[in-house]
């Protein structure tokens, strides 16, 4: 394992806090647009053709190093794990109380453009929400658990080729619908969405 759970801790907590003042309850905001941007509760509204169910396949690009390339993307699936999962993963474990994580597995398969000379940027679109509320990044997370590849360990991607990627987030114990967004651009564009009901499936 490449990556230290612990070193994730204090971008969750921001990432937390920037939520709960998102939701008014203390009104602070430390000026980060990084927190801002993990805060956001909502994106684009979806068009109706965009909802799918675990296993469908969407064609998009993904800017990889200087050059498109084009994907199908599947969400397979989402993991949920416990309370005691989240206190191994935050330094304040009263920060992230009533929280579980949700990891999401995505199924990237290079359809057109160059082989990746560096590291994979399919994922990074990637949001889970719960609920109708986006969850809170767990930067830092392990991404080569069982069934997810490190995008660090995948070298000269090339078309034809599939990899499972893997985004963890925060969510609300107990929560009842689950999704996994994915967005050709990161920022402002329509996401397609993947519903899962509370057991991720």
């Amino acid at each position: 394992m490449k990556k230290n759970m612990l070193h994730a801790a204090p971008v969750i907590a921001l990432a937390l806090a920037a939520l709960t003042a998102c939701n008014g309850s203390d009104g602070k905001n430390d000026g980060s647009s990084k927190t801002e941007k993990a805060a956001s509760p909502t994106q684009s509204a979806p068009d109706k053709d965009r909802y799918l169910t675990a296993g469908q396949s969407v064609t998009g690009k993904v800017k990889e190093d200087d050059d498109a390339v084009t994907y199908d993307v599947a969400a397979q699936k989402i993991e949920v794990g416990t309370e005691a999962d989240t206190k191994k993963m935050v330094q304040d474990p009263e920060q992230a109380e009533g929280m579980v994580p949700a990891t999401a597995y995505l199924k990237f398969t290079h359809k057109a453009g160059p082989a990746l000379t560096g590291t994979s940027d399919a994922a990074d679109p990637t949001r889970v929400f719960a609920d109708g509320r986006r969850g809170a990044l767990v930067i830092g997370a392990p991404e080569d658990g069982p069934g997810c590849e490190d995008p660090l360990d995948i070298e000269g991607w090339k078309s034809g080729e599939s990899h499972v990627l893997c985004e963890t987030y925060l969510v609300p114990k107990g929560a009842k619908a689950l999704e996994v967004q994915w967005a050709e651009k990161e920022d402002g564009g329509t996401p397609h969405i993947w519903k899962f009901d509370a057991a991720g499936k």
